[in-house]
Formats: C-alpha cells, structure tokens, sequence
C-alpha cells in the first residue's frame, strides 16, 4: 500500500535548531503520512537525534514550524502534554527508574500523567508484556534484565501511553550484538501493524527492511530522499554513496 496517500500526521517546515552559536539543522522540511515508518540515516553528528528531540518538544526549534495534525508546536497555546503523549519516544540508553519494577515503570505515565485506571492500564501492560515475551518479568528491577530486556520494556512504556507516533533514536546503539535482533524484531512488528514510526539507526538491513521512505542527512541537513530499495541501490548523492561504502551496503 503506498502511504504517500495516507493524511499527514506530522509536517517540519524549515526548521532550524542551533546550540549556542553552533546550527545543528539547517532548515530541515518533510512530512510524516499516518502509517509511515520514516527511517532517518546519516553520519554521527549530523543532527539526527537532535531532530527527533525536536520532533516531540524535547528540544525548542529556533525557527520554522512542526505541526501535528495541524497544530503548531510553535503557538505559546500549545498543549505539551499532549504532544508528548502523542508523540513517544525510545531512547538509546532506556531511561528507566532504577528503583521501580518494570511494571510499576510502565505504568508511571498511564496513571500519573493520563490519570487512567490501574485496573485497564494494568491490562494493557500485560498484554503487552506478553507479546514482547516479557511478562514474566513484570516485578524485575532493571539491574535484573539484559539490555535487550530493557529495551523492550522501554518500548513497550512508550506503547502504553497509547502514542500516535513513535520515535526511535538508535535504540541498538548500546546492546550487544546478539541482543540487538530481539529489539529489532519488536519494531518490525509495529510496522506491520500499522504504527506510524521515524527510526534513527545504524542498522542498514533493518533499515532496508522497516523503512517506507529514507531520508539521508548530513551536516544538518537532508541531502537525500527516498524509497529504500531506491537509497541502497542507487543513491543519487556521492555522499550517500559514501556512506553506504562504509557499512559496505
């Protein structure tokens, strides 16, 4: 199905973020259709996670604009906690209290920020705990889990704030390499359920498989975009190619 078809959801419009007196991007414009899985490559440093920081109101644009479903993030009316449910995010190091259960993790934001039930936000949790194979670790602190373990529980407290759109900033980058298929796998299946993603990752065949669009950005800016067999095959940049020679695509 091509989801170029699908509604907008999300939509930058030269957006522009500086450090101090160093700009990290450079005007940056795309937009993200419902049911979309954008993955986001480049070379380190070349503003990737600082963009999706900036994507669910971690980080604040200097200028430019980024809309969600038509509501500007840039009006002083906007609702950030609504936008930080609706857009969720999966760190690269987790995130998770040390001192609290996995399932008391999970259910942090679905009880204290959503004022849900913890009758049906508990019911969520467990499903979706059993459908990462993790319910059975529900009552484990984090010291007692792998970092492929981790990773998962921090996706699925993500999932359980019922978001609309998830970011992903290079959820592997810290796990060992037989752990990182389990994380992997978990994200795959959200693809196929329709769950609308931007991924920032070094993983080129994950990416080759997962993604609807590419987008290949350097020194803050997006030099290329477009279909993934498209990118890995025929990248139209030489820095692209590059890129690509190095992880010997």
């Amino acid at each position: 199905m091509d989801k170029d078809n699908n509604p907008v959801l999300l939509e930058i419009q030269d957006v522009h973020k500086k450090f101090d007196d160093k700009e990290i991007l450079k005007g940056i414009s795309l937009s993200l259709h419902t049911g979309e899985v954008l993955v986001v490559l480049g070379p380190s440093g070349c503003g990737k996670s600082t963009l999706l920081r900036c994507l669910n109101g971690l980080e604040k644009i200097q200028s430019g604009d980024i809309k969600f479903k038509d509501t500007s993030f840039s009006t002083k009316n906007a609702n950030w906690q609504e936008i930080h449910e609706k857009i969720g995010m999966v760190f690269q190091n987790y995130e998770l209290f040390p001192h609290m259960t996995v399932i008391e993790n999970i259910l942090l934001g679905p009880l204290k920020v959503q004022k849900r039930t913890k009758t049906e936000a508990l019911t969520q949790a467990e499903q979706l705990l059993d459908k990462v194979g993790l319910l059975d670790r529900k009552d484990s602190y984090p010291r007692q889990l792998s970092g492929g373990q981790k990773q998962r529980i921090a996706i699925v407290r993500a999932l359980c704030m019922n978001p609309e759109i998830i970011l992903f900033d290079e959820v592997t980058a810290s796990l060992d390499p037989e752990m990182v298929r389990e994380v992997l796998d978990v994200i795959l299946g959200l693809a196929k359920q329709g769950m609308t993603m931007v991924i920032v990752t070094h993983e080129m065949g994950f990416a080759r498989s997962v993604a609807d669009r590419i987008i290949f950005m350097d020194e803050g800016k997006i030099c290329e975009e477009s279909k993934p067999n498209e990118f890995f095959t025929s990248p139209k940049t030489e820095r692209a190619k590059h890129f690509l020679n190095i992880f010997q695509y």
